[in-house]
C-alpha cells in the first residue's frame, strides 16, 4: 500500500490512526533517511496509544518504553548508532515477544534476524520539504483497516 501525506500534521495523523487499531504484539519496522519522519510517525502512534508522555527520538538512549491504554507498552527502539545489536538483540527479542508491547524499530537491519515475519514495515521517503510518501507492507488485518 502507499500513502503520500502532504505535511508534518498528516504524518502524525495517519500515525495516530494506526496506533488506535494496535492490540498489542505488532512490531513496526521503519525505515527512512534522518529527517524522513520516523519519530514524529511514532509520536502520532503514541498519541493513538493514549500515551500522554512526550515521545523522543531514542537515537542516543537506543530504546525507550511509554505506558499506553490498556495495559499496553510503547517500545521504541533506534539502532542507527549501533555496528552490531549485542545484548540489544536479546532486549529486542523480548519486546517482540510480549502480546502487550507494541515494538517500533528504526535502522533496524542490524536485528533483521530477531524482527517476525508478519511485522509491519513501512518505508518512508521524502520527495520534498513537507510531502512524505509512505510504502506500507504488513499483515492483511491491519492492512484492511489503513
Amino acid at each position: 500500500m502507499r500513502k503520500v501525506l502532504h505535511s508534518v500534521e498528516e504524518t502524525h495523523l495517519f500515525g495516530k490512526s494506526l496506533g488506535t487499531l494496535l492490540h498489542g504484539g505488532e512490531v513496526i519496522e521503519l525505515i527512512g533517511d534522518v529527517g524522513a519522519g520516523k519519530t514524529t510517525f511514532v509520536k502520532g502512534i503514541a498519541e493513538g496509544l493514549d500515551i500522554t508522555e512526550a515521545v523522543q527520538s531514542p537515537s542516543f538512549t537506543i530504546s525507550r518504553v511509554y505506558d499506553g491504554r490498556d495495559d499496553l507498552l510503547l517500545a521504541h527502539y533506534d539502532f542507527y548508532r549501533l555496528s552490531d545489536a549485542g545484548i540489544m538483540a536479546d532486549e529486542l527479542y523480548e519486546a517482540v515477544s510480549d502480546p502487550k508491547t507494541i515494538t517500533v524499530i528504526e535502522w533496524a537491519a542490524i536485528v533483521d534476524g530477531v524482527l517476525p515475519e508478519g511485522r509491519i514495515r513501512i518505508q518512508i521517503t521524502s520527495p520534498s520539504e513537507t510531502e512524505r510518501e509512505l510504502e506500507i507492507q504488513g499483515p492483511a488485518h491491519i492492512m484492511e483497516l489503513l
